[in-house]
């Protein structure tokens, strides 16, 4: 592997030694970044007796120190205080409201965790042996890769269609989505799109002279074993002989990838060399089970050929929906997904219109232009993401357990990539570490959300939601909901209600990219915090369905799934009013403090066993009070989205090797906060308010930390500078080219079988154009 010109260090045995974090070209490393690119192990460690127990006493603590918390300010302050005052009273239960919400969505995470500890400690890895019986007995399900990718940088997507394409699986088929305009706005966007365009065929042919001599090794010795109980010593040898080549190839492959940043010794160290390992530790196996002569049974020799041949054979194409006019138009990843699911399984035909090229399926009789697979599962997966060998294998082993009949979605939900760069990436990489334990023990409750990164998903679960409408001569089908920008959300709440269930499989088996700076983590983080109001209503909806029809929803089921889509928004307000409110003093109890030390302490502990430091803590409270405004902005979205009725549009995250600019009300509110924490601070040290006077100066401290670790003064002020300045500038629209009016040019435009269809479109313009 090429690290920027660097030769890899070996150790004095000849083995190869696991290169240091790279120095990167285009993004300075940070003081106080990640300083190991080492992830997580595969498997959790087994939670010991006391670590549970210690978990059930931090869920009993909150809960009496919530209950004596409310009892004694109801009766000292509300009972015993005949001189309150209506404002008083209002103030107080405001106050109530904001402990109460904030103590259950501590509560929750409590609970959460210790359903993710129950689940670990329940684990038992299936056994290899069990994994290749399974799929070798005439196994004839297919699985296809779904990547939707917009104007993706062509590495990233390279990254995850190798660690796509090395999946081992028997039938597995790779479709690359693109998502960029046909017509790209620029010479870079072009670029991208024709490179994006080369990535699947060059894959595909990589590995195909690989394949072909696995197959041709594997058709040799199922003719050496036919009617043989016992395999013969040359075929055992033979065997770990193409074992050794293709860990060999693997390795060849990583010693030439380029590194450039973090990811990249992710995916030479953990996608390819650690297959490569595995495949030596089979190799190796066999070696000496040719030393010591035991009978190996033919049909397990087969199956490790089998092995070898489903890691390297993979078919794979690209998919452009913007190429075609009879597909759905919307801009987001839902409709570029719908566009594709919605062919699956279809001959289809080309035809050409004069509004485009339209696919429809042949008349009998008639050849099709292309036959697009149809397949029983499909895997989700973003242009960002990676996954680990046995991904695949193991996610549909599970589906296909008896008593799993009903489970639509299995997924890994995703970790980060250890070594981030950047201060804040490494904290983000935090929380997604945490979230990554939370979502397993969503599962333990049956609470599952399904999270787009990465999921194995049954066609059948599919087809049970998808929606059917019409848009112009256009019928679009709906599987996944685009109706609000977390999608996949959305979906998980479709699949309950029609009976599905969705689980977490217990292991770290897929990886995704975390934002590296404050501008693409904003965008990011408004998106997340966008449409969880909008679902719970639905939810809601559903609930009452099911408790008529299919039967009850557990109490479990339904406070994590209600805390999982409104707790952005009730924990956003509550922390809002406790900055800028001041409350009265006599509001404030050492009750209300212990029932926030096991949460924080809890949290302490799983970032320690997530490999980062306790005190990391008070970093990601900084981290929230920085990002409080993107996720009001994103709640307010939800309440606009839910007035108008309107769609919002899809911003995906940006990955560039620059930073990427924040705007302007993102970076100005956190120093809004400190002067104004250190002007309650002031005021209430004058008056003796002592509890708000140190709750102010801390926020106050950390917020001030956070924008100078995790902003910078000089991007924050720039970035303020730079979008101020920007108001006062309205960009240049390009002048016809053909020096004619807009709505003379939409009818100039129009044939006449549009004519015919539409009615005079220029007339719909110029109305439009006249209610603006």
């Amino acid at each position: 592997m090429r690290m920027g010109g660097e030769t890899g260090r070996r150790s004095q045995t000849g083995g190869r030694v696991r290169p240091e974090i790279p120095v990167f070209t285009d993004r300075r490393r940070q003081h106080g970044a990640e300083r190991s690119a080492k992830p997580l192990a595969i498997i959790h460690p087994r939670p010991t007796a006391g670590n549970i127990v210690m978990g059930y006493v931090a869920i009993v603590v909150t809960i009496v120190s919530w209950c004596v918390y409310v009892i004694s300010t109801f009766v000292s302050i509300i009972l015993n205080n005949p001189y309150r005052t209506f404002r008083f009273t209002v103030e107080t239960g405001l106050y109530l409201l904001i402990v109460t919400t904030l103590c259950l969505s501590a509560l929750v995470y409590l609970i959460t965790r210790q359903g993710a500890l129950r689940r670990f400690l329940r684990h038992e890895r299936v056994p290899r042996e069990h994994l290749d019986e399974h799929f070798s007995h005439g196994y004839d399900k297919g699985l296809t890769v779904l990547i939707p990718s917009y104007v993706e940088q062509p590495r990233v997507v390279e990254k995850t269609i190798w660690s796509a394409a090395l999946q081992e699986f028997p039938d597995i088929a790779l479709v690359l989505l693109i998502d960029d305009p046909p017509i790209a706005a620029n010479e870079e966007n072009s670029d991208i799109l024709a490179r994006n365009r080369e990535v699947v065929p060059r894959v595909v042919a990589e590995l195909h002279g690989v394949s072909q001599r696995f197959s041709k090794a594997r058709a040799t010795a199922g003719l050496n074993l036919e009617g043989v109980r016992y395999a013969r010593t040359r075929v055992v040898s033979g065997c770990a002989e193409e074992y050794r080549a293709a860990a060999r190839w693997l390795d060849r492959k990583a010693d030439s990838w380029v590194i450039e940043d973090h990811t990249d010794v992710f995916f030479c160290e953990h996608v390819l060399r650690d297959l490569a390992r595995d495949l030596r530790v089979t190799e190796q196996a066999l070696n000496e089970a040719v030393v010591e002569h035991p009978r190996l049974p033919s049909e397990r020799v087969l199956q490790l050929f089998n092995r070898l041949v489903w890691i390297f054979s993979v078919k794979g194409w690209s998919f452009e929906r913007k190429l075609y006019a009879s597909t759905p138009s919307e801009g987001n990843k839902a409709m570029n997904l719908n566009a594709f699911i919605a062919l699956m399984g279809h001959r289809l035909k080309r035809e050409e219109t004069d509004r485009g090229v339209y696919l429809r399926d042949v008349d009998p009789g008639e050849s099709p232009d292309f036959v697009v697979r149809d397949s029983e599962y499909v895997l989700t997966l973003d242009a960002d993401s990676m996954l680990l060998r046995d991904y695949c294998l193991r996610l549909v082993y599970l589906l296909e357990q008896p008593g799993n009949e009903r489970v639509a979605v299995a997924q890994t939900p995703y970790s980060s990539y250890r070594g981030a760069p950047t201060r804040i990436e490494r904290i983000a990489a935090a929380t997604t570490d945490i979230q990554h334990m939370l979502h397993q023990g969503l599962t333990y409750f049956d609470a599952t959300f399904w999270v787009g990164a990465n999921a194995v998903i049954r066609k059948r679960a599919l087809e049970d939601i998808v929606q059917v409408s019409t848009e112009g001569d256009r019928t679009v089908k709906t599987y996944i909901q685009d109706r609000t920008v977390i999608e996949d959300t959305e979906s998980s709440i479709d699949l309950g209600f029609h009976g599905w269930h969705l689980v977490n499989y217990p292991e770290r088996l897929s990886y995704s990219a975390t934002p590296p700076d404050f501008g693409s983590l904003v965008v990011q983080r408004r998106r997340w915090a966008n449409g969880g109001l909008l679902i719970v209503g639905k939810f809601f909806r559903q609930v009452r369905i099911r408790r008529r029809t299919s039967g009850n929803v557990s109490f479990g089921e339904f406070l994590l799934r209600t805390n999982y889509m409104v707790s952005i928004a009730w924990s956003s307000f509550g922390l809002m009013f406790l900055l800028a409110y001041p409350f009265d003093n006599r509001l404030l109890s050492p009750w209300v403090v212990l029932a926030a030390v096991p949460y924080f302490a809890m949290m302490a502990v799983d970032l320690k066993k997530n490999g980062y430091k306790r005190t990391d803590i008070f970093r990601i409270y900084g981290f929230n009070i920085v990002l409080l405004t993107v996720n009001l902005a994103g709640t307010f979205k939800s309440i606009e989205q839910g007035l108008t009725n309107a769609k919002i549009p899809f911003v995906r995250t940006p990955k560039v090797k620059d930073r990427t600019a924040s705007p302007p009300l993102y970076v100005l509110m956190p120093w809004a906060i400190v002067v104004f924490s250190c002007f309650v601070f002031y005021a209430d040290y004058l008056s003796h308010n002592w509890g708000n006077a140190v709750f102010a100066g801390f926020n106050a401290i950390v917020t001030l930390w956070a924008l100078v670790a995790y902003i910078g003064v000089w991007n924050s002020i720039r970035d303020a500078v730079m979008g101020i300045v920007s108001w006062f500038f309205v960009p240049d629209r390009p002048a016809s080219s053909t020096g004619k009016s807009t709505d003379r040019g939409v009818r100039d435009q129009q044939g006449w079988e549009d004519a015919l269809y539409f009615g005079d479109r220029a007339m719909i313009h110029d109305s439009r154009i006249r209610e603006s």
